[in-house]
């Protein structure tokens, strides 16, 4: 099953860096990280390995492996189904190419699952103007992925994904920089999880509701647009602030404001501290119980996966690195440790506890069952080494 929700928590927590200098090639260097998400009954973890090494002084080749080892009890298996295990794997291949004072990037990535295969390619320029203070990226990458379902040989659909991304990048002052991006999403084909249900009010059975499998629309396109700034303080510490909002066909509205604080503590070490705040709306055919009797839901799209309701979360982090160079020269030149850890707090406005019905039977109504809220913790431990 592809664990979209809980990977994309992951993902957002690889910091993003915001430079201003002149188009360079990527420094050569190898990472080896160590990730875990734990929370919601959800724990996620494995390494990730990236290797980069430029050639012919215009080129930089990278190679990443990432796993996920998936072990399942959250809600939504809990009350449809066993817990589970499982596992992912991810290769990408990419290569830049520097020619003046413009950087050509392409990649290719491949993800499989026992039940998901995923592929995708992408292709960027990066151009700098106005000696070097402004550069302007532009992006484009298509996926196509292959969605199967445990259980079901017979089981085959189908997606196409398209994405479409645009940044500014502007050197305000010698100590203060900031990016203005814009980024499209169209989506096409099989868009639902196999494995999701919704609930329909059933007097008939015991608890009072029954399952059936979600529909979703087979078109979907979104649009995000973010602000970022970074501000070089006169102490060598530096304060990072994000602004995101997003909006897509399905009616869902969602923003997002992060504020970092990096200070450096010494020659070797760095601590930095976050806070971050998102909020987001209801897919329009998103409902936690629907009676059919009574009901002004459009029927043709139904939906009950948490993902597409209405909720919103806080996180704090601190991340701690240690950063030295080796006193000989020799092939490697500096090397880091680093350790980052946050804390998300989830709370959803609409999607209830259904579980309730199993612990305590009989103490809830049908449709009156608590809300739902849960934390996690997300953990990154990796090393880097330059050369």
């Amino acid at each position: 099953m592809k664990i979209i929700f809980c990977k994309a928590v992951v993902l957002l927590l690889i910091t993003y860096s915001l430079t201003g200098q002149s188009a360079v090639l990527p420094e050569d260097r190898s990472d080896a990280m160590y990730h875990k998400y734990e929370g919601g009954g959800m724990v996620i973890d494995g390494p990730s390995v990236l290797v980069r090494k430029s050639f012919l002084e215009k080129f930089s080749a990278s190679a990443n492996y990432y796993v996920d080892n998936v072990s399942a009890a959250s809600i939504d298996v809990l009350a449809n189904a066993s817990p589970y295990i499982e596992k992912r794997q991810e290769y990408s291949l990419g290569l830049d190419y520097l020619i003046n004072k413009t950087t050509v990037s392409t990649s290719y990535t491949n993800s499989k699952e026992n039940d998901y295969l995923a592929n995708t390619a992408y292709f960027g320029i990066s151009q700098d103007f106005f000696g070097d203070l402004s550069t302007l990226s532009i992006g484009y990458s298509r996926g196509w992925d292959s969605v199967m379902k445990t259980g079901d040989p017979d089981f085959e659909e189908f997606a196409d994904r398209q994405n479409y991304k645009l940044d500014w990048t502007q050197v305000i002052t010698k100590n203060w920089i900031a990016s203005l991006g814009l980024e499209t999403v169209t989506d096409q084909g099989y868009l639902n999880n196999p494995y999701r249900v919704v609930r329909y009010l059933d007097p008939t059975e015991g608890r009072g509701f029954r399952y059936q499998t979600e529909v979703y629309p087979e078109t979907r396109t979104s649009t995000a647009v973010s602000l970022r700034s970074m501000y070089y303080l006169p102490y060598r510490a530096s304060i990072k602030f994000e602004a995101r909002t997003y909006s897509d066909t399905w009616d869902i509205s969602a923003s997002n404001y992060e504020f970092a604080y990096i200070h450096p503590y010494g020659d070797h070490w760095i601590i930095e501290g976050k806070y971050r705040l998102y909020d987001q709306t209801q897919a329009e055919f998103y409902r936690d119980l629907i009676d059919p009797l009574n009901n002004e839901q459009n029927t043709e799209f139904v939906a009950r996966d948490k993902e597409m309701s209405a909720f919103s979360d806080y996180s704090v982090g601190l991340g701690v690195s240690y950063e030295r160079e080796f006193k000989t020269t020799g092939f490697f030149k500096k090397f880091s440790v680093n350790l980052f850890v946050d804390y998300f707090q989830f709370d959803f406005e609409n999607f209830r506890n259904v579980l309730v019905h199993d612990t305590n039977p009989g103490e809830y109504a049908v449709g009156s069952e608590p809300l739902y809220a849960y934390d996690a913790t997300v953990t990154r431990f990796y090393f880097s080494i330059w050369y």
